[in-house]
């Protein structure tokens, strides 16, 4: 069975860290563009960071930019979003996604094929 679990979140106060997983079965994500995405209540989804199939370039959102690192571990098959200087405003659900980018930069437009199921991000005091 094809699937990415994600995990790692959590409640965290403001200026806090986190690092959320997207680990893989089935497929291996080496291969793949990753794509971290988030939706907040009542807010449309909004791409977080991606990190590209052929050099893992990567490509973060302007409203995290600095305060986040995206990375792979191809032993674990995992990938990962390190965040930091945590804000209320990030609160939301963080899911991860695999696609097919072509080779391209992971900000080109191309579909995500595999999504996970999401991780509950809290930012409070």
């Amino acid at each position: 069975q094809l699937q990415l679990v994600e995990s790692g979140g959590g409640l965290v106060q403001p200026g806090g860290s986190l690092r959320l997983s997207c680990a893989a079965s089935g497929f291996t994500l080496d291969s793949y563009a990753i794509g971290w995405f988030r939706q907040a209540p009542g807010k449309a989804r909004e791409g977080v960071s991606c990190i590209s199939s052929s050099d893992d370039s990567t490509y973060d959102a302007d409203s995290v930019k600095g305060r986040v690192t995206i990375s792979r571990d191809n032993a674990r098959n995992t990938v990962y979003l390190e965040m930091y200087g945590l804000k209320p405003e990030d609160t939301a659900v963080y899911n991860c996604a695999a696609g097919d980018d072509g080779g391209r930069p992971c900000i080109s437009p191309f579909e995500y094929t595999y999504w996970g199921q999401g991780t509950q991000v809290t930012v409070s005091s």
